[in-house]
């Protein structure tokens, strides 16, 4: 069966490096085409045991601007924050091709940065590890 579409998912100003070496494990493990950091450089974990970078390539940007002037045509931005305009991602349909981004724990993504685009929250009482975040997105997207 060939594949349709594609998507990359990653983190807007990483809190640390070690959930970028976490989420880069995942999106090899549910078939990510890319994944991507926003305003914070990547360093090698431990984390990425299954050596990922051999087989799903880190985008590394400079800032928001930067990362928009490189998106590849006809790909929607959706964001994953607890935001109040934000859809359950029970609900959403995901995009053909898209690019997933992430808030740090300790601060998110600003409101102004997310105006305009799709936004989903994932329904749990506190919030989420980024990278345990980009899992369940990442499962979410594979299963439907």
């Amino acid at each position: 069966k060939m594949k349709r579409g594609y998507y990359g998912v990653g983190i807007y100003h990483a809190k640390t490096t070690e959930n970028i070496g976490t989420l880069w494990r995942s999106a090899h493990n549910f078939g990510a085409d890319f994944i991507f950091t926003i305003g914070r450089r990547y360093s090698k974990q431990a984390s990425d045991t299954t050596k990922a970078e051999r087989h799903v390539p880190l985008y590394e940007y400079k800032s928001i601007a930067d990362f928009k002037e490189h998106l590849p045509k006809g790909c929607q931005i959706v964001f994953v924050e607890q935001a109040k305009d934000a859809k359950n991602l029970k609900e959403f349909i995901h995009p053909e091709r898209a690019v997933y981004i992430l808030g740090a724990e300790d601060k998110g993504v600003p409101e102004k940065l997310m105006k305009g685009h799709d936004i989903v929250f994932i329904d749990t009482p506190l919030c989420l590890n980024v990278a345990v975040a980009g899992s369940i997105l990442m499962y979410d997207r594979k299963n439907k």
